[in-house]
C-alpha cells in the first residue's frame, strides 16, 4: 500500500466493523460508535518520554496493528484517513481546551477534530477526547441538545465561535472552543511536538487512559481507576501495585502494554506521588 494509503479491511477489524462502507450517515454513526470501544485513548507514549509520530503509516502500525492506542492527533488523523478512503470529505479542525481548564485562562490550540460533511450536511467527529469522547457524530447546529450513546452534547455558537459541552451530572459542562478554520498536517505536528515534550505538559508528567463501553466509561489517571456508569454511579480504585496496573491496561483497557524494566521504572514513579 502507499504511504498515504490505508488498510481500511485491516481498521474494520480492529472496530469489529462489517457493515456497508458507503460514505452515508449509517456508516459515519457505526465507525464513530466501534471506534472509542475498540481504541483507546492513551499518552504511554509521552509518559514514557518516546515520540509520537503522526504519519499515516506510523498510525496505522501502532492503533491498527500493535494493538495500541494514543491521543487526540493519532485517532482523529488515523479516523479522516479512513473516512476519506470511502468517500467522505473530512476537514481538520483545531480547538482549545476548556475542560477542567481554570476560568479565564487561554489554553493552545491543542486538540485535534473533525469536520466532516454527509449527505450535503457538515458533522463534527470526534474519537479522541479522552474521557469524554463522542461515541458519535454531532451536527454544527448550535444550541440542541444532541443524543449520543453515552452523554448528551450541544454545541454554542457566537460570531463563528464554537463550544462543544457535555451534560455530566446534570451540568452542561464545556469541553472545547474552535472554529472553522482549516488545520494543515504542520499544525498537528508542532501541537503534538510540544505537549509531548515540554517538561510541564500533563500528558508527560502523568498517566491518562480512557476507553468506552457500552453504557459507562473507563479512565485512568495515574494509578487510579474510575468507571463511570450512565445515569449511575461513579466508582473509583486505587492500582496497588505496577503488576495491577499493567493488567488494567490490557484487561480493562484492551492495550498490549510495552514490556521492559525501564517501563516498569517509569509505571513505579506513580507509586511516589499522593492522588
Amino acid at each position: 500500500m502507499g504511504e498515504d494509503s490505508i488498510d481500511v479491511a485491516a481498521y474494520f477489524r480492529r472496530i469489529g466493523w462489517s457493515g456497508p462502507r458507503k460514505p452515508t450517515l449509517e456508516t459515519l454513526r457505526a465507525i464513530h460508535a466501534r471506534h472509542p470501544h475498540a481504541i483507546a485513548f492513551e499518552n504511554l507514549d509521552p509518559f514514557l518520554r518516546r515520540p509520537v509520530k503522526l504519519d499515516l503509516a506510523s498510525l496505522e502500525e501502532k492503533l491498527v496493528r500493535a494493538g495500541r492506542g494514543g491521543w487526540c492527533f493519532e485517532h482523529n488523523l488515523l479516523l479522516a484517513a479512513v473516512l476519506r478512503s470511502l468517500g467522505f470529505s473530512v476537514t481538520g479542525l483545531a480547538a482549545r481546551v476548556l475542560w477542567n481548564a481554570p476560568e479565564g485562562s487561554v489554553r493552545p490550540r491543542g486538540h485535534m477534530l473533525l469536520r466532516v460533511d454527509v449527505e450535503g450536511e457538515p458533522w463534527l467527529a470526534d474519537v479522541g477526547f479522552g474521557g469524554l469522547t463522542l461515541t458519535a457524530p454531532l451536527r454544527f447546529r448550535a444550541g440542541i441538545e444532541q443524543s449520543t450513546p453515552h452523554e448528551p452534547f450541544r454545541l454554542i455558537e457566537a460570531e463563528g465561535i464554537f463550544v462543544l459541552e457535555a451534560l455530566v451530572r446534570e451540568a452542561w459542562k464545556p469541553l472545547y472552543r474552535f472554529d472553522l478554520q482549516p488545520q494543515h498536517s504542520i499544525d498537528y505536528e508542532a501541537a503534538n511536538w510540544f505537549l509531548a515534550t515540554h517538561p510541564a505538559s500533563h500528558f508527560v508528567t502523568g498517566l491518562m487512559v480512557a476507553r468506552t463501553a457500552e453504557n459507562r466509561r473507563f479512565a485512568l489517571m495515574d494509578r487510579r481507576l474510575s468507571t463511570h456508569v450512565l445515569r449511575g454511579e461513579t466508582t473509583h480504585r486505587e492500582l496497588a501495585s505496577v503488576a495491577e496496573l499493567r493488567a488494567v491496561l490490557e484487561e480493562v483497557f484492551d492495550l498490549r502494554v510495552p514490556g521492559g524494566p525501564e517501563i516498569d521504572a517509569r509505571f513505579e514513579q506513580l507509586y511516589g506521588r499522593d492522588l
